[in-house]
């Protein structure tokens, strides 16, 4: 083992190798996946394929009808084909492929068309659009070798090959690879060295089972799921503000270390919340295709930005359960896979018929600690009487301050009484809008929902009877409801705008007569955090740019009131005009529409509406209880108990509030929302609405076809979808291997390569199924199988044959991704903390990194525990990702990732020489190590399998030495500064020169590798 992180050049120059190649004439009988698909696919579909939009000459050759009707073939004839003689001639102009593409046939593709031709010609459907069927395990060599039916179909294949499996890794090895493998951490030398002498034959079976148990499984192995589902914590786009949704990424981590089937698993992300008795933890599932990116720049139409977000979930479904590039048809019919451009967008409307709420979360630890804060605020709320300051005179003070009290009192009622207005209610009998829906609730009050634009019209029509009359004032109460953004009363849905509004203009009608408006106040108003106020006036200055707006009172009621100068006086239909009109879409979610009668000017009150209302009640109607009600508000607003109050408002402040998280609901029967195929892709050219379906290819029957979100879902996952089993048990094996059976993970269509070991993968694939789709299975089968415990080491026989392990003649050997990097590190350096779940964490890393994004993104660097966090916990900005993964290659979450590449960059190495959480864990291991070890040799032993997990070889162990020596004499001679390597600040040069070793052993290749 080499103590330097060296690549050879020449290694990166190898092309991918392919273990069938489909340019050699077969044996016997053609086959049409294996010969003849692979190079139409290549060659052909992209002008002869199902495409009509790009078909050439109408020549289809993806059709065995169409081709032959066309001519371009004569079942057992070549002489008589057109494709035939456009393949052999030698006329450029009439040569196919033409001569310009530079794309010719090789001679032996030419005699694989001749004898596919000669043979009849047949196809047959792509081998991944066929159901899977479970093939009898081979006949192998080495029987005794193979621990499961998988080993048999790799073993089979070696021996094709005359290719003989690798020895079993030693023990050192293979506890460093499953450990890694399944839980994402590397064991500890104390954990390490029980399992390399444990003497019980099921020793490693009993390791497999205690790894899949940890609750380190989940976090593992929801970081694949995660680049999956284009998780971040942030919005993406220009302004890439923070969101919450890790609430969702919990949920993940919590299913898989329950061993939630994969189906239940499927089906509770995509449609969770259309289960019968969906709980919050359905909901929160549903926030897998809430993790597509939102557009908030100033200006943005948003129903268009929505409509990208469709298109990236259809592409997004595609990918994870179909292993289809379903995303290629958005624009026009795929080139090479059934797919049409329809296709496309009724798969779309499976999934378009859902809003996008915020999801209260309301765990009993939260509602605890709330109902701890609102015990205390009703306890010094009980009290507040007695801060009330005594009346002058003779008597106890409590008697005074219970006179004072109720005069005070008597005297704010009487007047807050004559002031008081009677607003009645009205109840709409017309509700209309330009897209909302407007419904009215059991109070009076009206709710919006569905989709809201940059200008919306709401169009209220009230019957105004003789009681009501005249009417000389309006109010509009804006009302909190918790299905809004932030609590409302708004809509909008931008970050820093949650629940806000903005209402452009007000005006009204009575009959066919304009009403005359005037006099506007408010009770609060702000158009923007930290913007002054706006002014009620402004919504009957016939001015669309100014208005009303109610910002940082979000989950708060106000109230705007308008006078008529001129009362109605008559009966007849009243009809009032909302105008929301902004740079972005900030309609109201809830509101009241009350009317007055009163000689007396009308202005909004600073007082709750049902406080008003209670004061305009004469007092000898008013209940016991409501007199309680109108006792409570007085001493909220009593000046005198100012001071008093002011604990109670710090406890409001400190009031926790539930998180949320992005959830999807399906819309009500009433309120569907149409789909359209857009042509060329555009959202500005929709044509023909288009029924939800699957594409007609997958369906076994025309008329049975999933319609909605969950009966997808359901399907998906069904028996009668031959994709999403192999997709799943593909991308296990890519995360095991490095490879999958299929190396294009995200593409199973008719461009991708055949899977290496196409009987194998449809054995896993049933197998999954059969064991009730249950990931752990899976997981333990790969692990105990012999093809998995195999030695890594790559021989020269072997790097000839298959120098991309793609025949699994010897174990997995590559650099592990970027947070297994980290979390590998924290382990060893003894700082890695067990905490689980909640909000994203900020590990130290320059300032700089998030300074130059949109509104200078700070970041904070965490401390105490959560700066040791796992790294499936780092918060994810996608504009400026992490900067330590992005170098190790992890995705930005702005897209679907069905497989990291995977570089080898100085930029690695100087990372973890000199990035500061680095350089803070090689301190933690330096000082662990030492704390643990007395001699230098012990000390280095240790650091080393902290790192490596295998003890050192006497060479290694001297090379560390003579390092560690090396570097202490520039210690001490004061070439190094002793300061800026220790963290403490009195270290010794001896402290600092193990720090200074500990970094170099980070750095070795074999500490970044599962080998």
């Amino acid at each position: 083992m080499l103590l330097t992180r060296l690549l050879p050049a020449a290694i990166l120059s190898f092309a991918i190798f392919s273990v069938t190649s489909p340019n050699l004439v077969q044996a016997g009988e053609i086959d049409f996946n294996r010969d003849i698909r692979p190079i139409f696919a290549s060659k052909c579909f992209a002008c002869h394929g199902p495409d009509e939009g790009h078909r050439e000459a109408d020549l289809r050759l993806d059709e065995r009808e169409a081709a032959i009707d066309y001519g371009a073939i004569t079942p057992g004839s070549p002489d008589d084909s057109l494709l035939w003689e456009r393949i052999i001639t030698d006329d450029h102009d009439l040569q196919m492929p033409p001569a310009h593409t530079n794309d010719a046939l090789t001679p032996e593709q030419k005699k694989l068309f001749e004898q596919w031709i000669k043979e009849g010609a047949k196809y047959a459907k792509h081998w991944a659009f066929v159901l899977p069927e479970k093939a009898p395990l081979p006949q192998v060599s080495d029987p005794q070798w193979a621990r499961s039916g998988l080993d048999q179909f790799i073993l089979a294949r070696l021996d094709e090959k005359g290719l003989k499996p690798s020895p079993e890794a030693d023990r050192y090895a293979l506890i460093r690879r499953v450990s890694l493998d399944l839980t994402g951490l590397p064991p500890t030398p104390e954990e390490t060295e029980a399992f390399v002498n444990d003497q019980d034959p099921q020793a490693y079976e009993k390791l497999v089972d205690r790894l899949l148990a940890s609750p380190r499984y989940g976090e593992r192995w929801a970081r694949d799921w995660l680049d999956l589902v284009r998780y971040s914590d942030t919005n993406g786009y220009e302004k890439d503000r923070e969101r919450s949704i890790w609430p969702y990424r919990d949920w993940v981590i919590r299913a898989l270390n329950d061993d939630m089937p994969y189906d239940q698993f499927t089906i509770e992300q995509i449609a969770g919340d259309m289960l019968p008795d969906a709980g919050s933890s359905q909901r929160v599932a549903t926030g897998f295709h809430r993790n597509t990116m939102l557009n908030e720049e100033g200006g943005i139409d948003p129903l268009e930005f929505r409509f990208y977000a469709m298109v990236d979930r259809v592409a997004t479904t595609g990918t994870i359960w179909m292993g289809m590039t379903i995303g290629c048809a958005q624009c026009h019919t795929h080139k090479y896979d059934p797919i049409t451009h329809t296709d496309f967008y009724s798969f779309m409307a499976l999934l378009n018929n859902a809003d996008e709420p915020d999801l209260l979360l309301k765990s009993p630890q939260m509602i605890q600690r709330r109902d701890k804060v609102l015990a205390e605020i009703d306890k010094l709320t009980a009290e507040l009487p007695q801060h009330f300051p005594p009346a002058d005179g003779e008597g106890n003070e409590a008697e005074r301050r219970q006179a004072n009290l109720q005069a005070s009192k008597a005297t704010w009622l009487a007047q807050a009484t004559g002031e008081a207005l009677d607003w009645k209610t009205l109840t709409a009998s017309k509700l209309e809008s330009n897209l909302p829906k407007l419904e009215t609730l059991a109070d009076g009050s009206i709710y919006s929902s569905g989709d809201i634009t940059k200008r919306d019209v709401f169009t209220l029509t009230f019957p105004i009877d003789a009681s009501q009359l005249p009417v000389t004032a309006i109010r509009l109460e804006v009302l909190p409801d918790e299905r809004l953004p932030a609590g409302g009363p708004g809509r909008s849905y931008y970050e820093g705008r949650k629940g806000d509004f903005f209402l452009s203009e007000l005006s009204a009608k009575f009959g066919d007569q304009p009403v005359k408006l005037a006099d506007a106040s408010h009770s609060y108003g702000k158009i923007s955090i930290g913007s002054g106020s706006a002014d009620a006036a402004n919504v009957l200055d016939g001015d669309g740019s100014t208005g009303w707006a109610t910002a940082e009172h979000e989950g708060q009621a106000s109230q705007l009131v308008v006078n008529l100068p001129e009362p109605i006086n008559a009966v007849g239909d009243l009809t009032i005009e909302l105008l929301f009109e902004r740079h972005f879409a900030a309609s109201l979610g809830k509101f009241r529409i009350s009317a007055a009668s009163s000689e007396q000017k009308a202005t909004a009150k600073q007082m709750p509406a049902e406080v008003e209302q209670l004061l305009a009640k004469p007092a000898e109607q008013r209940t016991a209880a409501q007199q309680e009600q109108l006792d409570r508000y007085y001493l909220s607003v009593a000046p005198e108990l100012a001071e008093a109050r002011k604990p109670i408002d710090e406890l409001r402040k400190r009031l926790p509030k539930f998180p949320t998280s992005m959830v999807m609901a399906e819309r009500p029967a009433d309120n569907p929302r149409e789909t359209h195929r857009h042509h060329r892709g555009e959202y500005l050219s929709p044509k023909e609405n288009v029924d939800p379906r699957i594409p007609e290819f997958l369906r076994k029957e025309a008329d049975q076809t999933p319609t909605n979100r969950l009966e997808l879902a359901q399907w998906l996952v069904s028996r009668e979808n031959p994709l999403a089993a192999r997709v799943a048990v593909n991308r296990t094996w890519q995360s095991f291997f490095g490879k999958g059976l299929v190396e294009s993970s995200g593409d199973f269509g008719t461009q991708a390569e055949p899977p290496t070991h196409p009987e194998l993968l449809d054995y896993l694939s049933i197998q999954l199924m059969e064991n009730g789709w249950s990931m752990k299975s899976l997981h333990r089968e790969i692990a105990l199988s012999a093809t998995y415990r195999q030695d890594s080491r790559l021989s020269d026989a072997l790097r000839e044959a298959d120098p991309q392990n793609r025949l699994l003649a010897r174990g997995p050997r590559f650099r592990m991704d970027a947070e297994m990097v980290r979390d590998t590190m924290l382990k060893a350096s003894g700082k890695l903390s067990d905490k689980m779940y909640g909000r994203g964490v900020f590990p130290p890393q320059p300032g700089s990194v998030t300074a130059l994004s949109y509104g200078g993104f700070p970041w904070n660097a965490s401390q105490g525990e959560d700066r040791f966090r796992r790294s499936i916990y780092t918060f994810s900005k996608r504009t400026a990702p992490f900067a330590a993964f992005a170098v190790f290659d992890a995705p930005s979450g702005e897209v679907c990732t069905a497989k990291r590449d995977r570089s080898n960059t100085p930029l690695q190495a100087l990372t973890l020489l000199n990035d500061e959480m680095f350089i803070e864990l090689a301190q933690a291991a330096a000082t662990a190590a030492r704390k643990e070890a007395a001699t230098e040799q012990a000390i280095a032993e240790n650091l080393f399998q902290r790192l490596v997990t295998r003890p050192p070889e006497p060479s290694e162990l001297k090379a560390i030495l003579q390092y560690r020596a090396a570097q202490l004499e520039r210690l001490q001679s004061g070439e190094l500064d002793i300061a800026a390597i220790s963290d403490n600040s009195d270290g010794s040069a001896d402290e600092a020169a193990w720090v200074m070793t500990a970094r170099a052993l980070m750095n070795l290749d074999e500490a970044i590798t599962k080998y």
